[in-house]
């Protein structure tokens, strides 16, 4: 799968995340995640912190020429160099404004509750050129229109249709980009989002078009008769130029680790932005010189302060008895409590992310992975926040996902960006290899459990060719995995029953169709999954058999009399059920339950013989079931808002996060009995309020 790499949007936010003012110590030290230069006869101008600044093209200390508390960006000088064109949003629209280069009140130009984007200026210097989909309907398409200086009404250019462009310096022609691409940040891409730069003579309409070879090419500038723009042909982004004159195609820049992310032309030179630097490229000499700009200046944004992350809580877990609650938010781990106490911030690393923390078995310790060494590793600590934090170094590091302590404490099961499910041994610090997947198709999860006796691992994995999920179980023993269902259904979302006698899972039988997502031959295709049930040692009969009516035998209750197969019970606290799979035969004692078919997601097991899982439903709350094998029905339980609930280990409590009147999730958060009735709404409430 092509990489991912930050787009322009994200690196603008990584800078309100993460910039800050220099210090005297830095002062020596050239500011970086600068973006978005254009260059005139004398200054470059940039975008930095959500401002607009200018400073020489010899570098040095930078002027701030916009203070604002929304985003400026795309500044763009006039031909004359005296007045700075960007997009601002100072009335909470995306608008296009002037202001003079010495600095003053911008002037805004546009009113259109459209997002309008500054692409530059036409030759003459009257008129800024942006980019809007205001007419583009039924689709909201982007065209280049140009508005004056004075102001007035837009008036649309000839092209109809264009994500980027400028005009020549003659007025002749203008080169643009037709398509907007909707993935920018995919590295790699040869699909149809990819367009030529074409040239349109804009006076007998005549067009040309760059020579192309299916790359990505993007931000056409002029300088002369020459086109710069940045294009992927060698697999990176970099600066290229095409001669209209003669034709001829040269690469400028040679990057192979962090690609241009913007170009721009004035005066005699090429501007263009890599890596959070700024270089300016002269095309009589080929000379390129990465320029060192300081930006100081007041930043209150970057100055320490507190956040409420009470909506921000995400990777709920409970205690393995809930009287806590767990979360991950804006990269910390939080615990609450359900009752009485206060809650905690057991990280508090605000310069490193802390993702996915589990509870283990016997509620002492929490682990997460956290990227603080500058890789992410699994780290393990006291369930209250004392003591040493113990890290592990994980082999080829990655971006990890599904951590699941085992049951007896001793290993965390985990899946990471390559498709690699592996765990490892808290005590020795190995890491064992379980299995990899097939695709990293937009849904990698594969779902990871431990058996209750922690020797076996049960997941789903794609299969080659059909694409559809099975059913697959691990033996620590042996280390060999086993294919469970047979592939010929999209099976997902393994479970063990608490008794160990059965593996419970989703399927689905209409699915095909859906696994071509990238074609849009899913579209309006929906899916209904079934639940069904493998009864995994040989001698015991299945818990859905018809009943009897007879009386219980010797050593049964009569409760136990009425069904021909046991619902399963919880062994005791003190020792886990040993798990025993016969595999001859396996695929002949799967049965479904008797629900109906429906778009189910997330099973989960409670105690022995109960099982939780939802429903999504369209333009409505998500619906909370409740499956009890001994009453052999299921019951809604609670309105919720998917993926939001968790089990505690011992069955008992359920956490959810309820959904609000279209269905989307409140961040409001309860704890109930999970084997109660079905709550009230607001029952078991969390206090995250000022969390």
């Amino acid at each position: 799968m092509p990489r991912l790499r930050p787009s322009a949007l994200s690196l603008v936010l990584a800078v309100a995340l993460s910039a800050g003012p220099l210090t005297a110590q830095e002062a020596s030290s050239a500011t970086r995640l600068l973006h978005q230069p254009d260059v005139s006869a004398t200054s470059v101008a940039f975008a930095y912190a959500g401002d607009i600044w200018i400073v020489s093209r010899s570098g040095g200390e930078a002027r701030r020429i916009t203070s604002s508390p929304t985003v400026d960006a795309d500044p763009h000088f006039s031909p004359d160099g005296r007045w700075l064109a960007f997009t601002g949003s100072y009335g909470g629209n995306p608008d296009v404004y002037v202001v003079p280069v010495d600095g003053g009140e911008p002037k805004r130009l546009t009113w259109h509750p459209g997002a309008d984007q500054v692409r530059g200026w036409t030759p003459d210097g009257k008129r800024v050129v942006f980019v809007s989909t205001r007419t583009g309907v039924p689709d909201a398409e982007p065209r280049l229109w140009t508005v004056a200086t004075t102001g007035g009404l837009p008036q649309p250019m000839v092209i109809p249709r264009a994500q980027a462009g400028s005009i020549s310096p003659d007025g002749r022609l203008a080169a643009y980009q037709m398509v907007r691409p909707w993935e920018s940040e995919m590295q790699n891409y040869r699909g149809g989002q990819n367009q030529p730069i074409r040239i349109l003579d804009l006076s007998s309409y005549a067009l040309k078009k760059v020579p192309w070879t299916n790359s990505r090419d993007q931000q056409p500038v002029w300088l002369g008769k020459t086109i710069y723009f940045i294009s992927d042909r060698d697999w990176t982004n970099n600066v290229w130029s095409y001669d209209t004159g003669t034709g001829a195609l040269k690469q400028i820049t040679r990057y192979s680790d962090f690609e241009v992310e913007s170009v721009n032309t004035g005066g005699d030179a090429v501007v263009y932005s890599q890596a959070g630097d700024i270089h300016l490229y002269d095309p009589s000499t080929g000379q390129d010189r990465k320029l060192d700009i300081h930006v100081t200046g007041d930043f209150p944004w970057a100055m320490p302060h507190a956040v409420d992350v009470s909506g921000d809580l995400t990777n709920p877990q409970l205690s393995p008895t809930g009287v806590r609650a767990l979360f991950e938010a804006r990269g910390d781990v939080f615990t609450v409590p359900t009752k009485e106490g206060t809650w905690r911030d057991l990280t508090r690393s605000s310069g490193a992310a802390d993702r996915s923390p589990v509870w283990s078995p016997d509620g002492k310790r929490i682990a997460w992975f956290s990227d603080a060494s500058g890789e992410y590793r699994l780290m393990v600590g006291s369930q209250d926040g004392t003591g040493a934090v113990k890290a592990y170094a994980i082999p080829h590091p990655s971006y990890f996902y599904d951590p699941a302590w085992s049951p007896d404490g001793t290993r965390i099961l985990f899946s990471d960006a390559e498709m690699n499910l592996r765990y490892v041994d808290l005590e020795t610090g190995k890491t064992t290899q379980v299995d990899q997947g097939n695709y990293t198709w937009p849904n990698r999860d594969m779902a990871p459990i431990w058996s209750p006796d922690s020797r076996w691992i049960a997941y789903q994995k794609r299969l080659p060719g059909s694409q559809f999920h099975a059913i697959f179980v691990y033996s620590l023993a042996d280390g060999q995995a086993h294919q469970v269902t047979d592939g010929m259904s999209e099976a997902i979302d393994p479970a063990w029953d608490a008794s160990g006698k059965y593996l419970l899972f989703l399927a689905s039988t209409d699915f095909a169709l859906n696994t071509g997502w990238l074609d849009m031959s899913s579209y309006d295709r929906p899916v209904h999954r079934g639940i069904y049930l493998a009864v995994l040692p040989s001698g015991v009969p299945s818990p859905l058999l018809p009943e009897t009516g007879d009386e219980p035998g010797p050593g049964t209750s009569k409760a136990d009399g009425d069904k021909a197969g046991p619902a399963g019970k919880a062994a005791a606290d003190t020792a886990a059920p040993r798990v025993t799979i016969d595999f001859d035969g396996l695929s002949q004692r799967i049965v479904a339950l008797d629900v109906p078919s429906r778009d189910y997601v997330g099973l989960q097991a409670g105690k022995a013989g109960q099982f939780f899982y939802l429903e999504r439903v369209p333009d409505h709350a998500d619906v909370l079931h409740r499956y009890d094998l001994k009453e052999r029905k299921a019951v809604d339980f609670v309105e919720a808002a998917a993926p939001g609930f968790a089990l505690s280990r011992d069955g008992k409590k359920l956490l959810y996060e309820g959904a609000n009147g279209e269905g989307r999730p409140s961040h409001r958060w309860s704890v109930v009995e999970a084997d109660g009735p079905a709550p009230a709404a607001g029952k078991g409430a969390l206090a995250t309020s000022g969390l």
